[in-house]
């Protein structure tokens, strides 16, 4: 399991889903979840960071992307991608962490 999900991973994760192309967010959000828990593991493991995926936070995941800039929550796009990220993170916790079968 990764890290509590907190407020700034979710936008971090949004903000990777604006950068990223429409049709390149779930795959790219469903890859940022699967990196935070692989961190969280090997962080549990071996009692240092993940190489690639750091700490086991979404946010440190969604970091390895570009990021959009900030942008207003008004910004239909960027409310899109807030979605699709509580989307994902529910059918994560429903799960226990496995990834949603779709």
């Amino acid at each position: 399991m990764m890290q509590p999900v907190l407020p700034g991973d979710v936008a971090a994760v949004a903000r990777a889903l604006l950068a990223a192309g429409d049709a390149e967010r779930l795959r790219l959000c469903r890859r940022i979840f699967g990196g935070a828990a692989e961190a969280a593991a090997h962080t549990a493991l071996f009692c240092r960071l993940h190489p690639r995926w750091g700490d086991g936070s979404l946010s440190a995941a969604a970091r390895r992307f570009d990021l959009a800039d900030e942008v207003c929550l008004e910004d239909p796009e960027y409310l899109r991608c807030t979605r699709l990220v509580l989307r994902e993170l529910a059918a994560h916790l429903e799960t226990g962490g496995e990834a949603p079968a779709r």
